[in-house]
């Protein structure tokens, strides 16, 4: 007997990354092998020396065809073993090992938009719809498209074994928002990676298709966001780790030097309106969804809990914006002596 593998992984696609996958068949209990690819065909190689390396690193029951069959994600690597250039996976290890006593733990709210053909789900044909208002957590068919999707590709994220702790209609007809987490940086990454190849294998069996470009449509509309929520085992402890971390994020280049990795399109995204902060104004407030971090109200009242960036793009790489972040706070609460 056998099963089949679905080895995904993330291909060198710029400025965005795509999502690559194949099928591999092998024998009842076999494990996992290192296989390889074309990587003239994902921007990752030139056609004279082609060959790169798929590096099981997690896998997950596969829900589209069930039994024994698994999705398998990967990193890659050149073939002399070391992490290619495009493997942000491998950058992420390292500096979640070395903060590894300070547990961080992050939750992602993954937005998105349903397109069907040249038009975002819901909008009519060579017109718009209503303004924004009520499509935002809405119900009925005059306001909400494409449940049937979202609903099947919470339960194929579900029977994965991912952790997504809940889904939502967003503010424009056909922009829909799921979350991942809480769990450690490497995990809710990995496990981000898995849930967007879910969602575009899920939708094309509606003959739809879903984009993480963060300002699908120009004008009046939002745009879409990963916004991050993380924390440090003293800040779910102490409101002053809150503060610290808070402040990290605002620091010297630290603005830049985020904004600049936070997903292609920034700055289209993040104007000052829209509920969002200007690309080039740092900032951070209690409850304020304007700002660049948000403290929650809770996190105020309880005085510990975790911080909001609401910075990052939907199509942001999830290993990219963790990695900054438990590198950027991680550093400022070690130098301040709240570990």
């Amino acid at each position: 007997m056998t099963f089949k593998a679905e080895y995904i992984w993330i291909d060198g696609t710029k400025p965005t990354a795509k999502l690559r996958s194949k099928t591999k068949i092998l024998a009842d209990g076999a494990e996992l092998p290192v296989w390889g690819f074309d990587g003239s065909s994902t921007s990752q190689a030139e056609g004279h020396a082609s060959d790169r390396v798929l590096k099981p690193v997690a896998s997950y029951p596969d829900p589209i065809r069930g039994g024994d069959d698994l999705l398998v994600l990967c990193e890659v690597y050149d073939i002399d073993g070391t992490p290619h250039e495009s493997n942000t996976r491998a950058a992420l290890r390292e500096v979640a090992e070395r903060f590894a006593e300070q547990e961080s733990l992050f939750g992602i709210e993954q937005e998105y938009t349903f397109f069907q053909g040249p038009r975002p789900l819901g909008f009519p044909e060579g017109g718009f719809p209503a303004p924004q208002g009520g499509y935002y957590c809405g119900v009925g068919a005059d306001e909400i498209f494409g449940r049937a999707v979202v609903e099947k590709h919470l339960d194929n994220c579900l029977a994965a074994g991912l952790s997504l702790s809940g889904i939502n209609a967003e503010v424009m007809p056909g922009q829909w928002e799921f979350q991942v987490g809480p769990l450690s940086p490497l995990e809710v990454s990995d496990q981000l990676w898995v849930a967007r190849w879910l969602l575009y294998r899920t939708a094309e069996d509606f003959g739809i298709s879903a984009t993480l470009d963060p300002k699908p449509v120009k004008g009046d509309w939002n745009g879409a966001g990963a916004h991050t929520n993380f924390s440090t085992k003293a800040m779910r402890e102490g409101y002053a780790a809150i503060i610290e971390a808070a402040e990290a994020l605002g620091r010297d280049d630290k603005p830049l030097e985020h904004i600049r990795n936070y997903g292609a399109g920034v700055e289209a995204r993040l104007t000052g309106a829209h509920e969002t902060a200007p690309w080039n104004a740092y900032s951070y407030g209690v409850s304020d969804r304007g700002a660049s971090v948000r403290i929650p109200w809770q996190v105020e009242v309880d005085q510990k809990g975790y911080i909001e960036d609401r910075r990052p793009n939907a199509n942001v790489d999830p290993y990219v914006v963790t990695r900054l972040i438990v590198d950027t706070c991680g550093a400022a609460l070690e130098k301040a002596g709240l570990v």
